[in-house]
């Protein structure tokens, strides 16, 4: 898939967050326009009013005698509560949105593995067949070699930018919620997509888990945002989101590759001459999906 110029990926003078394409991403773009801009905006410019009017009202000449008071209770109690109301504003969506965040993904979702390495990325499909590819960001041309045996970004037209493209996207369905589990081999690294509101640490021997979900078809660039080593800035992410058929189709076009729910519909089969007289053996949970009726191509996000 061709990527859209603009779309799920860094922009030359752009101020901001980037568009995003996930629920989660909109509801923390929203609390980040409507809630902490606001806020912030408005306690600048109280705090700014608040210097020029001490300068001008309380210098020497405008007020050769100073006041000697000492407390005010009435001030006091204000400078108080208004900041903790501040805060409470603030902390009510900011955790509910961090609850969601790390909410479980569905028993039935698809599950990806994630292993960060020094320094490229390597994606496994446990439910797939179990098979895994290895994602190294692609050479630039004039420059020295990054990755030995990896092509030059712009020899293929559906190259994205340079630094961000990769030889072997992450590839998973669009409008899932999908499992993502994420780990590394030697250091810390950091698996971030922000136009994906998803950010997660990937720490030798431990798995970390959380819920991506992409609402459209397109391609969506990150990096790693965790400092590991001297190629640190030459390990992109690039995610392909491919409606559920084409990325049937990409599976199937794997070594051992399947498509998730059909080794419970071949257990489900072998097992059907079990079935007593006159009964239909029932298929497994996501029996329907086993035989899937495949396109070949795909269009760019929109």
């Amino acid at each position: 898939m061709k990527p859209t110029p603009g779309i799920g990926m860094p922009v030359d003078g752009g101020i901001g967050l980037q568009k995003q394409f996930s629920p989660f991403g909109e509801y923390g773009r929203w609390i980040h326009d409507i809630v902490l801009i606001p806020l912030i905006a408005a306690i600048t410019v109280f705090v700014l009013a608040l210097l020029v009017w001490v300068a001008v009202r309380y210098n020497r000449r405008a007020n050769p005698v100073a006041s000697r008071t000492s407390h005010n209770t009435l001030l006091e109690v204000a400078w108080t509560l208004v900041p903790v109301l501040i805060l409470v504003c603030i902390a009510v969506p900011s955790i509910d949105l961090i609850a969601k965040q790390y909410k479980p993904a569905p028993k039935s979702a698809l599950t990806i593995k994630i292993t960060g390495n020094q320094w490229f990325w390597s994606y496994g499909y446990p439910d797939n067949g179990d098979f895994e590819v290895n994602s190294y960001m692609l050479n630039l041309p004039g420059q020295p070699v990054i990755n030995a045996g990896v092509r030059e970004v712009g020899s293929k037209p559906w190259d994205g930018p340079s630094h961000m493209e990769v030889d072997n996207r992450l590839v998973v369905p669009a409008g899932e919620p999908i499992r993502l589990q994420i780990t590394a081999a030697d250091v810390i690294h950091s698996f971030a997509v922000p136009s994906l509101w998803f950010k997660l640490d990937a720490v030798p021997g431990r798995i970390n888990e959380k819920v991506l979900f992409i609402e459209k078809p397109g391609v969506y660039y990150g990096q790693c945002s965790e400092l590991c080593g001297v190629k640190h800035g030459y390990m992109p992410i690039a995610v392909e989101a491919l409606p559920r058929a084409q990325y049937n189709a990409w599976v199937l076009g794997h070594p051992g590759g399947l498509i998730d729910g059909q080794k419970k519909l071949i257990d489900a089969t072998a097992q059907a001459p079990a079935a007593g007289a006159g009964e239909t053996a029932v298929p497994a949970d996501n029996a329907s999906e086993a035989v899937p009726a495949v396109e070949t191509t795909s269009s760019p996000a929109a």
